[in-house]
């Protein structure tokens, strides 16, 4: 993705204001779902979207119709849609000269029809779009495209609100943003004055199932009682958030691996313990745990990131349980700062170029993520063009669709 250098440095100033609304890879919440659904209601469209666009890829926070949860942003009609200050109307993608061509036209799902409204900042930042597609042809009217840009300022009014709210609404919990500052400045205090920190992360098992088989009332029920349990049971010093739609954490000062891991046990036996009213009688929930403890220079994502991983491999080992992580912060630990950055990865003597996103980034190496690691090379030139910045490196690690790399010396 190739620019100009004032062009790079509008698109990171871009990527500045995606990042301080902390939304990208964060799990489904109705308060989005509940606008692609009006969109494919009210224009009669198969699909719709609310979409944040990164370095490389076009990622759906919200979708109806849509069975990827992310696609390549050199083939998005929404890359075009961010560069405009008005909404991108294509009544015909297969007769446009700009998207004839185009995998998602002449490929699956066969697009014709688009309508992207820029979801704009209040500084004219626009990070993403609210979009309505159709694999038919079709026009829209000005009072349909007044209808999408009401609604698409809706999601940004949601993500205002976001910013200024320091507790979740419905669990008391702190709000996402808010634990992370919070937690960020517990960390800094316990690493300066050398005691133990750890991290609990845990999500509640299967709660989609719950919602589809109770209703959304009975879902909110289980995360509201379930954060007033874990309340009941943790110390004033301790900081809770709600992280995800069904995902928390928890900071505890002054615990080290083996105590937290007893606390995490406490929680989940209280989660278990618990019993719910639903459509067919009393039901029950659980959940899954990860723990960790803070290593003396880790950051607070970090931390979280390992916590994380041992959440997932206690989902992956059977749920309702707790796992820790035995091998301390991950490989990205030591990869520096959170950024948000877009990069290219380049090889092949500069004729091949993928692009990426950065989203750690030291003096000795990097976190990048990509659409796929796929006939990404071992070694490769790292550039990131609105830093003027150009280094070799070589892959520390793989997973999914995230590379660390470490820089040559």
């Amino acid at each position: 993705m190739e620019m100009s250098a004032s062009n790079a440095q509008c698109e990171q100033k871009r990527l500045d204001a995606l990042a301080r609304y902390d939304i990208l890879d964060t799990p489904r919440e109705e308060a989005f779902d509940r606008i692609t659904r009006l969109v494919r209601r009210i224009l009669k469209v198969p699909m719709a979207t609310v979409t944040f666009l990164d370095g490389h890829r076009q990622w759906f926070k919200a979708r109806e119709g849509v069975a990827n949860c992310e696609d390549e942003r050199r083939i998005a009609f929404c890359d075009m849609t961010i560069r405009e200050n008005a909404p991108l109307i294509v009544t015909d993608a297969s007769a446009d000269p700009r998207f004839a061509s185009n995998p998602l036209v002449t490929g699956a799902p066969h697009l014709r029809f688009y309508a992207g409204i820029p979801l704009r900042t209040s500084e004219g930042q626009n990070i993403g779009t609210l979009c309505a597609l159709g694999t038919a042809p079709r026009a829209i009217d000005p009072g349909e495209i007044a209808i999408l840009s009401d609604l698409a300022s809706i999601v940004m009014n949601e993500l205002e609100l976001r910013l200024l709210a320091s507790t979740d609404g419905l669990t008391g919990a702190l709000a996402r943003r808010a634990f992370r500052e919070e937690a960020a400045r517990a960390l800094a205090l316990a690493q300066r004055h050398r005691h133990e920190v750890s991290c609990i992360a845990f999500d509640l098992d299967h709660f989609k199932t719950i919602n589809d088989t109770h209703g959304h009332a009975a879902g909110d029920a289980v995360l509201s009682g379930t954060a007033a349990t874990c309340r009941n049971l943790l110390r004033q010093s301790d900081l809770f958030g709600r992280i995800g739609g069904e995902e928390f954490a928890v900071l505890l000062p002054h615990t080290g691996r083996d105590a937290a891991l007893g606390v995490a046990e406490k929680l989940r036996e209280a989660i278990a313990a618990q019993r719910f009213d639903g459509t067919d009688g009393p039901f029950t929930a659980t959940a899954s745990f990860g723990i960790a403890a803070a290593a003396p220079s880790g950051d607070i994502d970090a931390l979280l990131r390992a916590a994380d991983e041992a959440l997932y491999a206690a989902k992956e080992t059977g749920r309702n349980r707790c796992v820790v992580n035995q091998t301390g912060l991950s490989a990205g630990a030591s990869l520096g700062r959170r950024v948000l950055k877009a990069g290219s990865i380049v090889f092949n003597g500069g004729k091949s170029v993928i692009d990426c996103t950065v989203r750690r980034l030291s003096e000795q190496g990097a976190s990048l993520a990509v659409t796929s690691t796929a006939g990404v090379p071992e070694r490769f030139k790292l550039a990131i063009e609105a830093d003027a910045f150009s280094r070799a490196c070589q892959i520390a690690r793989k997973a999914g669709t995230e590379i660390d790399v470490q820089f040559a010396a």
